[in-house]
């Protein structure tokens, strides 16, 4: 499968898995919960869409899906430190700069680790 075409797939599920992740982050963190659970929760909303999305499209050859536990396993040894950064990041900004500006710089944070994880994902998870 070309990275041309599973590059843009990924990108277009990586921005409905953004949109997703955001939201959640700011709702959860809007009604009270700490920025640390918040991303944690948002983050893992994200990922269990985008596992199964790219799974079942973007890295799926012959019209096999690309799922299943093993995967999955893979999926969370990049998962697990990917969120450890960006909550980390995340926290640091909203202690320094307040919550909505830690709002802002989601996106951007997760933008950042996409293009790491894209590469991860296409030769680690879904391989």
């Amino acid at each position: 499968m070309g990275l041309f075409r599973q590059g843009s797939q990924f990108l277009i599920i990586g921005l409905l898995q953004l949109a997703l992740d955001w939201a959640v982050f700011v709702v959860a963190t809007a009604l009270g919960m700490p920025p640390v659970p918040g991303n944690v929760l948002a983050r893992s909303s994200g990922a269990l869409l985008g596992f199964w999305l790219n799974g079942r499209y973007t890295f799926a050859s012959a019209g096999h899906q690309r799922l299943g536990w093993k995967r999955f396993r893979r999926f969370l040894a990049i998962w697990v430190p990917a969120t450890v950064l960006s909550t980390w990041l995340v926290t640091m900004v909203a202690a320094a700069l307040g919550l909505q500006l830690a709002w802002l710089a989601k996106p951007l944070v997760e933008g950042a680790l996409a293009v790491l994880s894209f590469f991860l994902l296409r030769h680690v998870v879904y391989r």
